[in-house]
């Protein structure tokens, strides 16, 4: 079976634990949702995070969304200057045998600039 990338991020308003995995956890229901995604056909979750939020890793919400089979990873992003502050990444590895292109990306928050041709 095909593996396919889906790819999310977002942006949190603060660096706190709470906000942090508050702010994965509604992109991660909300990539699943939009995209018709089942946990066990989740092959792999890579999350990144820029070097300003440091109080969690994302893959704790994972965790507490009942994602206990999953493997995941969590990275930092290169400090590029001027990036977006306070952004969490996801690339999600899905086991489907639908085309890449019917699966659909999202930018929650402030992160819709990092790919403005999706707003909306």
């Amino acid at each position: 079976m095909p593996v396919r990338g889906v790819r999310g991020a977002t942006t949190c308003e603060e660096n706190s634990a709470e906000a942090i995995l508050k702010a994965t956890e509604e992109l991660l229901r909300e990539l699943t949702a939009r995209n018709r995604i089942a946990v066990q056909d989740i092959a792999a979750a890579i999350f990144s995070l820029t070097e300003d939020l440091d109080a969690a890793f994302p893959a704790a919400a994972a965790r507490a969304l009942g994602w206990q089979e999953v493997p995941l990873f969590c990275c930092r992003e290169v400090p590029v200057p001027g990036s977006l502050p306070r952004c969490i990444r996801v690339l999600l590895l899905v086991n489907s045998e639908r085309p890449q292109n019917q699966f659909e990306f999202v930018y929650l928050n402030d992160a819709w600039v990092l790919r403005p041709d999706l707003r909306g």
